[in-house]
């Protein structure tokens, strides 16, 4: 199944496909509210908006026409970037396609100068977390916080390349 996983850049539609996906999701999965919505919407126009094409790119994963996943490689620093809306299909999981997008991110950001990768994501996600321990993340903060309608646990993780 990965060898027919297409990874491309950002195309047309698919900004809005990230927006409401990572929406609908959360909010099943996570109990989020709208206020994630507009957070992730805000992150994508910034993407779109500011990026640089040469030191930052989207991973769409597409398997047979349909998209099925999604992660942004952003700068944060001239010597460290950072990982954004990491998303894959629920019924697509566990088939090694958070894993690739993972990869490939980490891959395009040695490639391009950057020394580490850091992200941010909250407690709860024990399939996401073991992924993110198994490739070299470690967990470098984590607290409480009040967000998008909840509490949760807030936690950054963060590799050295």
């Amino acid at each position: 199944m990965l060898e027919e996983l297409e990874l491309r850049d950002l195309e047309i539609g698919d900004a809005g496909w990230i927006v409401a996906r990572h929406a609908e999701i959360y909010a099943v999965e996570a109990g989020f509210d709208m206020t994630f919505e507009a957070q992730v919407a805000d992150v994508m126009a910034r993407f779109i908006r500011t990026r640089d094409p040469i030191r930052e790119r989207a991973f769409i994963a597409a398997f047979d026409g349909r998209r099925v996943g999604c992660l942004l490689c952003m700068r944060l620093t001239e010597e460290s970037a950072k990982v954004g809306l990491f998303l894959v299909e629920p019924e697509m999981r566990c088939r090694g396609i958070g894993r690739r997008l993972l990869q490939e991110a980490m891959g395009f950001a040695r490639a391009h100068g950057y020394g580490s990768i850091g992200f941010w994501t909250f407690d709860g996600q024990r399939a996401s977390e073991a992924l993110y321990l198994s490739v070299g993340f470690r967990l470098v903060t984590s607290h409480p916080a009040h967000s998008f309608g909840r509490d949760v646990i807030e936690q950054e993780w963060e590799i050295l390349l």
